[in-house]
């Protein structure tokens, strides 16, 4: 197997988050009774200033949700993109994969902690499509490394 298979299963994953992410966290309306939307109630009407702004938790929930949708929509591209410069530039792409690799298994620690198990087990998948494609291509520098020896 190749490792722009493990990056691009790594970017599938990623907009797959992204998209349940939204729909389900950011968009979603109240689902757990009157004591939820009791509490986003309380969330949109204390308003406050922060450096000259008058702003809620709400404001700062919503936007949150919106800059990790953001973020991951810009992940999943740059997997995508990784997949192909890993086979023309794997010197250049493997500290990328290895930076979102370690990135991915905070996220999913913190998920597991503070969250829930579906996001957790997504980042944790796409730790692992990443961590595939770093083994992958460091096995194929080392056999192309073989090949070249002299004999």
């Amino acid at each position: 197997m190749k490792p722009t298979l493990f990056l691009r299963i790594a970017s599938i994953l990623t907009l797959i988050h992204c998209i349940l992410h939204t729909v389900g966290g950011v968009l979603a309306a109240p689902k757990h009774g009157t004591e939820q939307v009791s509490v986003i109630e309380a969330m949109k009407s204390h308003r406050f200033d922060v450096m000259g702004s008058m702003r809620s938790y709400w404001d700062f929930f919503f936007g949150y949700g919106l800059i990790v949708t953001l973020a991951l929509f810009v992940q999943a591209v740059l997997f995508w993109q990784l997949g192909r410069s890993i086979k023309t530039n794997p010197g250049s792409a493997k500290p990328i994969v290895l930076l979102f690799f370690l990135n991915y298994v905070g996220m999913a620690m913190i998920s597991w902690r503070y969250f829930f198990i579906a996001p957790a087990l997504t980042e944790a998948l796409i730790a692992l499509s990443l961590v595939l494609a770093l083994t992958l291509e460091n096995n194929a520098d080392n056999s192309e490394s073989r090949i070249r020896l002299p004999i």
